[in-house]
Order: structure tokens, then C-alpha cells, then sequence
């Protein structure tokens, strides 16, 4: 009797009121709470976190990765996506020799494979399923493009980059193809392009030396980092840009434009064609650039 009772005084209360799980609060909310004020809009939301990156409480690389979370929300695929005639991709019927140079020379991960058209994406390459073909040895044997294909991911322009950021990361795909209304491929985005919304730059294959600024990517045709000095690109290329009253390629870009350019926009000063290849909402990062034919040789 007494062993009954114990055993049953010890048995948890299947009648107990269950405890409520307590909610979460949105980030938002958290900041605001901490920061004392409660905004009305976003543009009040900016504001206080301004504030506090004034007196201390953030530091500024930290406003800049929340005002970037708050911008990716508001951003599509088709804003920050690689056009279509800036791809580097390679051809189903492309040589063995021929691949590999493309490989070598861009220095990428991966690439879309197109068929006679680039509009049309068949799949996507990796660069490391080609080091066994690096040799000479196995160069000689037969390599068909279609054993070493990988599915591509397509997606709509109109795609937010919240949401594609959340499919990247549950898919574990780094490049997704962006395809137009009629379906054709009109450019390519990366998880690194979309995490670059929050965090700012940052350095990827071909960046390969911290210290320089300019790389020769292939025959005419060069990467220069937007914060280049003038007068160190003009020595460089042996050209005579006036830099007027900014220090760097990158005002001197963007006041060509007369506005902060996106991604994938070109503009021509004095005979060299810059094309954004990274920037994000408050500045340009990367630059390709193809010099004047006299320039170039």
C-alpha cells in the first residue's frame, strides 16, 4: 500500500496545466526596445539606428548589415543578377582545350553550360570536375561535357532575395540561372551576390592579391577594384583620365553615371568602358574595365 502510493506520488500530474512557450519578438522590436523608442515607419526605424551608430551603440559596420537585411527584403532576383552578356559560361560543343582555358582564365567555380544559344542553360559545370583532365594524360582520353553536368536551378527575375537567400541555404545551391518571362536565361545570381546585399564586398576567386587593385582577367579586358586611386590607374594604363575632384575610379564612375549604378551597367569615359560588377546600396565595389584598343596593346 504504502510502495502504491509513493509510486503513484511520484508519477508526473497527467492534469498539470501546461506552461505557455513564451513568444518570440521580432528583431525589430528587440532593438527598438533597447533603443527606448518605438518607430512608426521604416524611415523612423532608420533613423533611430542612425542614432545609435552616432553615440556609439552600433558600430558602423553593423548599421550597414542591418540596413542591408532591410534591403533584401525590398530587392528582386533582377536586381543584383548577372546579365546575360556578362555570363561566363561555355558551350555543350565547346573542346576539352577549350573549356579549360575559359576555366583558367575567369578563375570561377562554376559555370552554365548553353547550348547554341545563351539563353538557353542545359545545366551547370563545376571547374573541379575538370582537374582530373589537367593532365596530359588524361587530356588524351574522351571527355564528354554531358557525364560531368550538374541540374541548374532556374529562377524568375521577380524573386525576392529573402526568399531565394532562404532556398539557397535549404537547397545548398550557390548558383541559380534567372530566367526571363519567355523563359530564356536573362543572367545568373549566387549566394555570395545576395549575402553581399548585407555584408558589403567581399573578396572571391579571382580577387587574389589583397594589396593589388587592378587584374588582368584575359586579352583586353581587366577587374579593378572601384577604390583604385586615379592616379595609379592612369599610370597603369598609361592613360590620362582627369580625376577632377574625386580620388578614386569608383567616383569617378559614378558621377559618369550621375548616380549610384547597379550591377551589370556600363559606361564609357574617354574611350575605357567600365561595367559594374559589384555594388550594393551604398557604393561600388568592382569594376570591369576594357581599355582603348591602343591602351590594350
Amino acid at each position: 500500500m504504502t510502495t502504491d502510493r509513493a509510486r503513484n506520488d511520484a508519477q508526473p500530474n497527467s492534469q498539470a496545466t501546461p506552461q505557455p512557450i513564451p513568444q518570440r519578438i521580432p528583431w525589430r522590436k528587440r532593438v527598438c526596445r533597447l533603443l527606448g523608442r518605438e518607430p512608426k515607419d521604416r524611415a523612423a526605424l532608420i533613423d533611430i539606428l542612425q542614432d545609435a551608430e552616432r553615440t556609439g551603440l552600433l558600430d558602423r559596420d553593423g548599421l550597414g548589415m542591418i540596413e542591408g537585411v532591410m534591403q533584401v527584403a525590398d530587392l528582386r532576383v533582377g536586381d543584383i543578377m548577372i546579365p546575360r552578356a556578362e555570363m561566363v559560361s561555355v558551350r555543350r560543343d565547346d573542346p576539352l582545350e577549350r573549356i579549360l582555358e575559359i576555366a583558367v582564365d575567369s578563375a570561377h567555380s562554376r559555370f552554365p553550360v548553353t547550348g547554341e544559344d545563351k539563353g538557353e542553360v542545359i545545366g551547370i559545370l563545376l571547374a573541379k570536375d575538370l582537374l582530373a583532365y589537367c593532365t596530359e594524360s588524361r587530356r588524351q582520353g574522351a571527355f564528354n561535357i554531358r557525364d560531368h553536368l550538374r541540374g541548374a536551378v532556374f529562377v524568375p527575375e521577380s524573386k525576392r532575395l529573402n526568399v531565394l537567400l532562404k532556398e539557397f541555404r535549404s537547397s545548398r545551391n550557390h548558383m541559380a540561372i534567372v530566367v526571363d518571362e519567355y523563359g530564356s536565361a536573362a543572367g545568373l545570381v549566387t549566394i555570395e551576390d545576395v549575402l553581399e546585399q548585407i555584408v558589403g564586398d567581399i573578396e572571391d576567386e579571382h580577387d587574389h592579391d589583397e594589396g593589388a587593385f587592378i587584374f588582368k582577367r584575359g586579352k583586353g579586358e581587366y577587374t579593378v577594384k572601384a577604390r583604385t586611386n586615379v592616379e595609379d590607374f592612369n599610370d597603369y594604363f598609361d592613360s590620362g583620365l582627369d580625376p577632377g575632384e574625386f580620388d578614386t575610379i569608383g567616383g569617378l564612375v559614378t558621377n559618369a553615371f550621375g548616380r549610384l549604378p547597379t550591377r551589370g551597367e556600363r559606361t564609357e569615359i574617354e574611350g575605357f568602358r567600365f561595367t559594374v560588377m559589384r555594388a550594393d546600396s551604398r557604393r561600388v565595389h568592382l569594376l570591369t574595365v576594357r581599355p582603348p584598343a591602343t591602351a590594350a596593346e
